[in-house]
């Protein structure tokens, strides 16, 4: 979970994620529209007697606020909840890492300690060839040798190349959050290429200055960030309350799309396959 709102375990239950599917929370900040869902989160979770770890990952205020939390709500599961506080000003840095995904934390420029997130999935297995590999006799003990790139020796001593029995795999998919920010440039060279960019969008453009004061960005800065990333799709949210009808939505997206065209507008309880979205790029 990237962010947990007030009333983010209802959203869990309407949406039908299932609470034992949650591991790892990452927080951006410490802004109650960004955290104040913990508590609950936390405590029902706590509750359901759920065992496994949880690990809350969040710049400066994040540990002294899950203490609190584990203390007041979840006495007796202290010892299932983990947290990682990340120096806002030593990122950029991998914050998680495991055998298909790192996750690296990114400092952005608002009021008070503020990181963003960028998910990137390691490097795929090839894929085996089934029937040139059925065609070469290669038993089924060698199919993860060959998947990581070694070729196959028969029982001769014969050398049958790793290319003629597999297939590339696909391009590891990336998606990067970025939460509250203002107008940052210096984080394009660390979120360059990837498929999909959250970028805020608070205001659109012609509110620059009230944007500006508040450390937050316009459309047209996400546009731009998106633009100079060359990024695949730009996916704008976190509205000014100003904004509340679909027209609205549309116009800021149009604002993002004139830098930027494959922008599309969060609204809540949107879903996006990144396979899909990549296919749209061919």
């Amino acid at each position: 979970m990237l962010d947990c709102g007030e009333g983010a375990q209802i959203q869990l239950l309407k949406y039908r994620v299932p609470f034992s599917s949650l591991h790892r929370i990452f927080i951006s900040h410490m802004h109650g529209d960004h955290c104040l869902g913990l508590p609950g989160l936390l405590s029902t979770m706590a509750l359901q007697k759920l065992t496994f770890p949880m690990h809350i990952y969040g710049p400066k205020g994040i540990a002294d606020f899950v203490d609190y939390i584990v203390r007041t709500f979840c006495t007796e599961e202290e010892l299932r909840f983990h947290v990682h506080e990340i120096d806002h000003k030593a990122a950029p840095m991998v914050v998680f890492e495991d055998k298909s995904i790192t996750v690296e934390a990114i400092p952005l420029k608002h009021r008070m300690p503020t990181v963003g997130y960028l998910f990137r999935e390691k490097s795929l297995l090839k894929a085996l060839d089934r029937s040139s590999a059925d065609f070469y006799g290669v038993p089924v003990y060698w199919f993860n040798r060959i998947k990581s790139g070694a070729d196959f020796i028969t029982e001769d001593g014969i050398v049958i190349p790793n290319s003629r029995l597999t297939h590339p795999s696909r391009k590891p998919y990336s998606y990067a959050y970025i939460s509250d920010t203002a107008y940052s440039p210096s984080i394009v060279p660390h979120i360059r290429g990837v498929d999909l960019l959250y970028h805020e969008a608070t205001f659109e453009k012609s509110l620059k200055e009230r944007a500006a004061k508040t450390f937050h960005s316009t459309t047209e800065d996400a546009g731009k960030i998106a633009a100079a990333a060359e990024v695949g799709h730009l996916l704008i949210g976190h509205y000014s309350a100003r904004y509340s009808r679909s027209i609205d939505m549309e116009r800021l997206r149009s604002e993002a799309a004139e830098h930027h065209p494959r922008t599309i507008a969060a609204n809540e309880g949107m879903f996006l396959d990144l396979k899909e979205l990549r296919n749209q790029l061919q």
